[in-house]
């Protein structure tokens, strides 16, 4: 069966990988971002373009995960248009690069608002509809990060992820009632195929940064090491194909947490203990039912 599909965060990298895998797959998707009528216009024409050709269903909408109203209007025009929005992808995100004291605590704001508000904001604006059909998927795209081995500079945006990771799991007991379901992707570091380190963010404060000049290199010794480090497949459509999987699978029947990680950081082993620990728990405190969604 189609499902009808909200994928944030669509204008490069994963999102937009992912978006057209979903499309791919037969499914409805919208694809969203910012400014479609300005700057990315031209992406919106490239998507329709190609889905077109393909005769897939891929359609773009106006969606700034900044600005609730954005998020309320992109979740309405879905459905008027559709009666019901079946999978969130929350791929949306910002990577900022620097010493953590560089960053003053606003630019640590933004970087949480992109990263962990904005997800909130299009939750908000999407659960009241599957929670009034009582089906639904939140699909979650974090990061290894969270519970892998990571280097310095990263600290907001770690951070940021770690907190959002934190609500997903949350959100997963208090929305299994409703029948809607809770996975999250796990993707590791990727050094090609992606714009999420040339686009990072980097603190205003130069003064400090500079003040940090005894570890100038260090960045680039670990995206030397990380690339090769990376094998030869370590191609990020492999997440949005991740993605695309989870999505087909009957409810009830997806995986809570996928790692991704061509690396090996880490994430995979701590994450296998760290579900165990998760599932034992909610047995002992009694919420074993909230593990899986009422279907």
């Amino acid at each position: 069966m189609k499902s009808v599909i909200l994928v944030t965060g669509t204008s490069t990298g994963i999102g937009h990988l992912t978006a057209r895998a979903l499309a791919a797959a037969g499914h409805i998707v919208y694809a969203s971002m910012r400014d479609t009528k300005g700057r990315n216009a031209f992406k919106v024409r490239e998507l329709r373009d190609w889905s077109f050709a393909q005769g897939h269903d891929l359609r773009a909408v106006e969606l700034d995960v900044l600005s609730q109203p954005s998020a309320d209007a992109a979740a309405a025009h879905i459905l008027a248009e559709q009666g019901r929005l079946d999978a969130v992808v929350h791929n949306a995100g910002h990577l900022v690069v620097g010493p953590a004291e560089a960053f003053t605590p606003e630019e640590i704001v933004k970087v949480m608002d992109t990263n962990f508000l904005g997800p909130q904001r299009v939750n908000r604006a999407v659960l009241p509809a599957m929670r009034s059909r009582e089906s639904g998927l939140v699909l979650w795209v974090s990061s290894t990060t969270v519970r892998g081995g990571f280097p310095p500079f990263l600290g907001p945006y770690a951070a940021a992820k770690a907190a959002m990771d934190s609500m997903a799991v949350t959100m997963s007991y208090e929305l299994s009632r409703f029948g809607i379901e809770t996975s999250i992707v796990v993707p590791g570091a990727f050094t090609r195929g992606t714009a999420h380190f040339p686009n990072a963010g980097k603190p205003a404060d130069d003064k400090t940064s500079a003040a940090y000049a005894r570890y100038d290199g260090v960045m680039d010794q670990v995206g030397e090491r990380l690339s090769a480090l990376t094998p030869d497949n370590a191609d990020p459509q492999v997440v949005a194909d991740e993605i695309a999987r989870i999505v087909g699978l009957t409810a009830g029947t997806r995986p809570f947490r996928s790692v991704i990680d061509f690396i090996d950081d880490g994430a995979g082993a701590v994450t296998e203990v760290a579900e165990r620990v998760r599932e034992e728990f909610a047995h002992r405190i009694g919420i074993a039912d909230l593990l899986k969604p009422s279907v």
